[in-house]
């Protein structure tokens, strides 16, 4: 086909945000792409282009500048304007756009993809009961909007770059706040802000295991702490939870080669128990005694319903084992991504530089705007408005559990947190519970759901849901228990 012919079938749609030369352009260097045009041919002066596509002449040379620029054309004043002699030919002729080679990943690329494909999360509108979400309705949004705008007006020089560990003020103030309200023993130099605990995990699991060595977690347990160990290479073990928590004589008699145990002390995800103090110990004895680690989630430990809020581990650990790991996510709001990581001195070093290494700091002005709302008390009065309003929530759930599924339901453990575990007391299956649930507007998370892949029949549990109760108001909470009601006589046929 003629070189006129080709351009004279550009389709410029006139009626679109996309301007007129940008159309022109990728049209001719498509074409160049694709052996239409080839190298060396000569185009159509700039005014029979024009007056060939009824274009003005500055938008054929916007186009004819914007190619010449990047390679593809190339002209002196009074020969014309060519295709660049210089491009191979056929640079992507044939087929070759329509069937783009497919590299596979390596080994570790496959783990990293895959690594988060068994989290869930849910898409749409919020209902309930969906698991683990903060009351977006309680939190003082006009108040963060002050503070971070006063940022973006005054504070220059919060727009380069910051030191990998996070905001200075920032790690001062959580420093203080954990120590007076989960015992956490710790300097500033001692915290790294993250991008999340998810990133945390990451981190962590990168600088503390080689390819093949184990770790502890537990199972049932939070999934997605499973995906970075798991792309570190390292052996996950799972180890079967009761009523005092992690089961560590379990984990020492069958994995004693560990080097890394991940719990939940404060609060197990998702059966709600504490660990006992029994535990605690023999967990800090065995890292100790086998210089191994243990990394604390610490995810909710700001909600306890009955009783002021328990020690970290941390506070108990004297050989410097203990690697502390807190989110903002469910006290502040998911978006925000700020997590933490107090780490004992020796380590606070090294994760601080492996952090600069994945994304050089966390974005400084919000760190910055969560200073200004900690120092200024916002923070300790959002969490004693929540810490009230989540206990209201909860007594609602427990309530109306009671009253419409007293006998089929068998509740765990809801002194902490901002979930409820329950049982099925007959025999139902969860997935289609959960599925029924659904289809009536319920959002619940299976108890299998959080059981290891790997795990074995000593990790199993009894079948039931975790029901989320913190994000909702107790008029769609009691609402909610009677649309899971149906959900179960649906699933007892």
């Amino acid at each position: 086909m003629h070189v006129h012919d080709i351009l004279a079938a550009a389709t410029l749609e006139r009626d679109t945000a996309t301007p007129l030369f940008r159309q022109l352009y990728v049209h001719l260097k498509d074409a160049i792409l694709d052996g239409r045009i080839a190298a060396g041919v000569r185009l159509p002066a700039t005014r029979t282009l024009c007056g060939l596509l009824n274009v003005s002449r500055q938008t054929v040379l916007a186009a004819y500048e914007q190619l010449m620029a990047e390679g593809y054309l190339q002209g002196t004043v009074g020969k014309g304007t060519f295709v660049s002699a210089s491009l191979p030919a056929g640079a992507r002729a044939g087929d070759a756009a329509a069937a783009p080679m497919v590299r596979p990943l390596s080994a570790r690329g496959e783990l990293i993809a895959g690594g988060m494909a068994r989290v869930l999360h849910h898409a749409g509108p919020l209902r309930a009961f969906r698991a683990s979400m903060p009351g977006l309705d309680l939190f003082p949004f006009d108040v963060w909007r002050r503070l971070e705008a006063r940022h973006w007006r005054h504070s220059t020089g919060a727009l380069g770059y910051g030191p990998g560990a996070g905001y200075a003020p920032l790690r001062e103030l959580l420093c203080a706040y954990l120590q007076a309200s989960r015992g956490v023993q710790c300097t500033p130099d001692q915290v790294v802000i993250t991008s999340g605990s998810q990133q945390a995990l990451y981190l962590l699991a990168q600088l503390l295991l080689a390819p093949g060595e184990a770790m502890w977690i537990e199972s049932p347990g939070y999934q997605g702490a499973v995906a970075p160990f798991t792309v570190a290479g390292a052996r996950v073990c799972p180890v079967p939870v009761d009523d005092e928590g992690m089961d560590v004589a379990y984990a020492a008699r069958h994995y004693p080669d560990a080097r890394l145990a991940f719990a939940t002390p404060s609060h197990q995800l998702p059966l709600g128990v504490t660990m006992s103090l029994r535990r605690r110990l023999e967990l800090l004895r065995w890292a100790e005694a086998n210089r191994a680690w243990i990394v604390e989630d610490d995810y909710d430990s700001e909600y306890r319903h009955t009783g002021p809020p328990l020690a970290s581990l941390q506070s108990m650990d004297r050989a410097g084992c203990v690697i502390y790991v807190g989110t903002l996510s469910k006290v502040l709001f998911p978006a925000l991504r700020l997590g933490y990581v107090v780490a004992p001195p020796a380590l606070a070093a090294a994760l601080a530089r492996a952090k600069a290494v994945v994304d050089r700091h966390s974005p400084i002005v919000p760190q910055a705007t969560l200073a200004d709302f900690i120092a200024g008390g916002h923070f300790a009065r959002h969490i004693r408005r929540t810490r009230d309003a989540y206990g209201e929530r909860r007594q609602a759930l427990v309530d109306a559990l009671d009253a419409r599924l007293k006998g089929r339901l068998r509740q765990g453990p809801s002194d902490a947190g901002l979930d409820l575990c329950v049982h099925f007391t007959e025999r139902l299956d969860e997935e289609t519970v959960a599925h029924h649930a659904r289809d009536l507007g319920v959002d619940v998370r299976t108890l299998g759901y959080y059981t290891n892949p790997q795990a074995g029949a000593a990790c199993a549990i009894d079948p039931g849901l975790l029901l989320g109760f913190s994000a909702f108001t107790p008029d769609v909470i009691r609402a909610g228990v009677a649309d899971l009601e149906q959900a179960i006589e649906r699933a007892s046929v």
